[in-house]
């Protein structure tokens, strides 16, 4: 078991403060950062007064919010982008969507949610749905399961934003997902979907989630473990170009 390192609790507050910035579009006010992490006005002032100095936030004049500023969307764009990465898995998208007749999903994991970058619909399924990119809470989907089980820190941020989102049943549901590697969704997000999702890994790192998701009598409960691990088969190659 790995011992449980020791935080730095003023780099846990930078980090997200940041988030928050970054989930509400790039932009937030002093009160509304304060209010959403929990962290006391003055301390969250003083905290966006240092990243401010070192570039990482920035303000407009005649705008009382915060924005992101250069230094970090440079760091973002050294790193890739959503539009890389969606470029880069478009292919395996197309694929498992053919092979299984289902909708495809692409998504990441962003601060305490999860943003939808792709999708491939070939059945329509989902058309009433709002274009790409969506974002939705992490608790009770497929994707967010994963996102749960496999991301270090995310539960951490639910709990931050959502108080007692993360019970002893979602706790233990979250660690069979960590064991197994793909997490299922019994209409339990969206009623008519049933779902399952994998993890995307790059260097080790879980940076996104793909996700299959059909209607329960096409897709019950047994073949969505199936399609699991052709899904996993389908990311392989992927996974061994990144060494």
């Amino acid at each position: 078991m790995r011992k449980t390192p020791k935080l730095i609790q003023s780099i846990e507050r930078s980090a997200a403060i940041l988030e928050i910035i970054a989930q509400q579009g790039g932009g937030a006010r002093l009160q509304q950062i304060a209010s959403i992490s929990g962290i006391g006005k003055t301390t969250v002032h003083n905290i966006l007064q240092t990243l401010d100095h070192l570039g990482y936030v920035q303000r407009r004049a005649g705008d009382m919010r915060y924005h992101l500023g250069g230094r970090i969307l440079n760091l973002a764009r050294i790193a890739g982008d959503d539009n890389m990465l969606r470029a880069r898995l478009r292919p395996v998208l197309e694929s498992i969507a053919r092979k299984s007749g289902a909708t495809a999903w692409l998504a990441v994991p962003s601060g305490d949610q999860a943003t939808y970058l792709d999708i491939v619909d070939p059945k329509g399924f989902c058309a009433g749905l709002p274009a790409m990119p969506q974002r939705e809470n992490l608790e009770g989907s497929a994707v967010g399961w994963v996102f749960l089980a496999c991301v270090p820190g995310v539960g951490k941020r639910v709990l931050a934003t959502r108080a007692n989102a993360l019970d002893d049943d979602v706790l233990s549901r979250i660690e069979d997902v960590r064991i197994k590697g793909y997490a299922l969704d019994l209409e339990a997000y969206r009623p008519g979907l049933n779902g399952v999702a994998i993890p995307w890994r790059d260097n080790g790192e879980v940076r996104a989630s793909l996700c299959l998701t059909g209607p329960p009598d096409s897709f019950p409960r047994h073949r969505l473990i199936r399609l699991a691990w052709m899904m996993m088969r389908a990311v392989e190659p992927q996974n061994i170009q990144q060494y």
